[in-house]
């Protein structure tokens, strides 16, 4: 049978109490009884149930998604499947919360987490673009005992906090050779758009991309990215003009989350040009963009397994417990209109 705390105590010769404060890490230990009990546990294999802890102690767990305000379908997509897992994890003592806010200044984002502390939530997942401000936040909020899950975000990684989300670098690499394969033989120019360069995660699909266009593909010619900072008119204006301006254009690569504003004006302004087009993520919108073949590939990673993800690893970190690594890779899937 799996041995139990009475089992260790027994083995270690120390008290119960004893045991249990070694095991939360409680003051007033003696560092011989810490060796007696570390001894113990390697000799008896005794593996402790975080589950019944948390049972015996009434603990209920406090988890927060900090979202972006500004988004489109994908972001619906991260709250409905956080939505989902608040549900699910109701009766697992868990409590899940969903958090809006701005993101585009990132002294407004730091402020937000300098007033998160240990005593309100066990940990937090943050999806909010690379900043020295806002990298700092995390920082502090790790030094707080916060376990932190930098969350599909453009975040220089932090020793001491955990990533979710795809290899970007290696997404905007694949998107790079789906585009070259289907291009083919036709000499021409990439539009590339994004939302903004001024995240981590644009700048390593960028770069990704450019490695794979220059090295395999050198008839084609990617442009400078255009930003549309998610603004409608601001991308209807740019990617007409650039169109004009690039007749030769044979392809669009939009490396942002949200493809929805950037290609509604890739194919206002399109004419009769025929154009390969690649995107992020699997949304309503791009869906419907494959089946009606406006839309070549989709890279995308999955919301649901993202979510799950974080919170399994908040779970984890927070009864110091260790990770399964191969079930938390968040894996690049290519999406056509024939694997839908």
């Amino acid at each position: 049978m799996r041995p139990t705390a009475k089992d260790l105590a027994e083995a270690a010769g120390v008290s119960l109490a004893t045991v249990d404060r070694v095991l939360n890490e409680r003051p007033n230990v003696s560092p011989k009884a810490v060796r007696k009990v570390a001894e113990a546990i390697e000799r008896i294999g005794f593996v402790r149930n975080p589950a019944a802890v948390a049972l015996a102690r009434n603990k209920t767990y406090s988890f927060r998604f900090v979202l972006p305000t500004s988004g489109d379908q994908y972001l619906a997509e991260l709250i409905a499947r956080a939505g989902e897992a608040k549900e699910i994890l109701r009766a697992d003592s868990t409590d899940v919360e969903i958090a809006q806010i701005p993101m585009n200044d990132p002294h407004h984002v730091a402020k937000y987490l300098s007033a998160i502390g240990a005593d309100t939530l066990d940990g937090v997942a943050v999806m909010a673009p690379e900043s020295p401000q806002v990298r700092d936040a995390l920082l502090r909020l790790v030094e707080r005992d916060v376990k932190v899950v930098q969350f599909l975000s453009g975040q220089e990684r932090l020793e001491r906090a955990d990533y979710v989300g795809i290899d970007n670098f290696a997404a905007g690499a694949t998107a790079g050779k789906i585009a070259g394969r289907f291009i083919g033989n036709r000499p021409g120019k990439i539009m590339v758009v994004a939302e903004t360069m001024m995240a981590l995660d644009s700048i390593q699909r960028r770069l990704g991309f450019d490695s794979i266009i220059n090295a395999q593909f050198p008839h084609l010619h990617p442009l400078p990215s255009l930003e549309t900072y998610a603004d409608a008119n601001r991308a209807d204006l740019i990617i007409r003009r650039t169109l004009q301006h690039n007749p030769d254009t044979v392809a669009v690569y939009v490396l942002s989350s949200e493809a929805r504003v950037p290609l509604s004006a890739v194919w206002s302004a399109q004419g009769s040009r025929p154009l390969t087009v690649v995107a992020h993520e699997r949304t309503p919108f791009s869906e419907q963009a494959l089946m009606d073949e406006r839309i070549d590939a989709v890279i995308a990673q999955d919301p649901g397994h993202a979510v799950r993800s974080a919170l399994r690893i908040m779970r984890a970190r927070a009864d110091h417990r260790e990770l399964l690594a191969s079930q938390e890779r968040i894996r690049i899937e290519v999406l056509l209109k024939e694997n839908l």
